[in-house]
């Protein structure tokens, strides 16, 4: 299953955001700040990693529905859903 670059300019920017909240947690770790800071920082890129992720399986199923793509696998498709989870 390929992908389109411009399918995928809102999972892009959710990992360009989730890496500027990952280099601001090394930021803050390398200064010794707060604990709930950091893992508040660091629950927010992992909560964009994730959507990242299902935009992108979300993409790939819409067009393997729309191509009616005769190998695209179920449980493929399955797998990658919940390697997420």
């Amino acid at each position: 299953m390929h992908l389109e670059a411009s399918d995928m300019k809102p999972a892009i920017n959710r990992l360009k955001r989730a890496q500027g909240q990952l280099n601001a947690v090394i930021r803050m770790l390398e200064e010794g700040s707060d604990c709930r800071t950091v893992v508040t920082q660091l629950s927010a890129a992992s909560k964009a990693i994730d959507r990242a992720g299902f935009s992108i399986i979300a993409t790939g199923l819409e067009h393997c529905l729309a191509s009616e793509d005769p190998t695209a696998d179920r449980a493929d498709l399955e797998k990658l859903f919940l390697s997420l989870a």
